[in-house]
């Protein structure tokens, strides 16, 4: 193995650290429940497409916005993310793996309810370092009775202009 071969084998397994060390951050950061701007900058490109349970949003500050209206349904969470597969090719990568979603509702009644499913990711190589440009979670099952949730509605962003996201099959 020469040098350039053994640098782009450490250059892979960077980027696998610092993605799936973004996508744990992730979902540690949903039950930690502070959403502001540095929150969503933190994980997410300004052009951000997410589909989601309750809903599709184009942009980060619609994403923010949607995050906290869902997030506020839960008194307490604990959302673990496993079995990631992570397909690297220069600048972009992809992820797919499994989530598992516990929430008390925040009804006052103590209720819970789980979710299961399958979580896809498309992420981008910035000056700050990975971030998601597309997510989209599919849920599988559910057990309890779920949250009342407001109707699914597609947030578009205050700019114009096309989004250079994809939203991942």
């Amino acid at each position: 193995m020469d040098i350039e071969e053994m640098q782009q084998q450490v250059q892979a397994l960077t980027d696998r650290a610092e993605i799936t060390d973004l996508l744990d951050r992730y979902l540690r950061s949903l039950d930690e429940g502070v959403f502001d701007e540095e929150w969503a900058r933190a994980f997410h490109t300004e052009d951000v497409t997410a589909e989601m349970p309750i809903g599709t949003v184009h942009g980060r500050d619609a994403l923010l916005a949607r995050v906290r209206q869902g997030m506020a349904l839960f008194d307490r969470t604990v959302h673990l993310g496993t079995n990631a597969v992570i397909e690297i090719d220069g600048d972009r990568a992809t992820t797919r793996g499994a989530q598992l979603s516990t929430h008390v509702l925040a009804d006052g009644t103590g209720t819970v309810f789980i979710s299961a499913g399958h979580a896809d990711a498309v992420l981008v190589r910035t000056a700050e370092g990975w971030r998601i440009s597309a997510s989209s979670l599919r849920v599988a099952w559910t057990q309890g009775p779920p949250p009342q949730v407001p109707a699914p509605t597609t947030v578009e962003p205050d700019h114009a202009g096309p989004s250079s996201a994809t939203t991942p099959a």
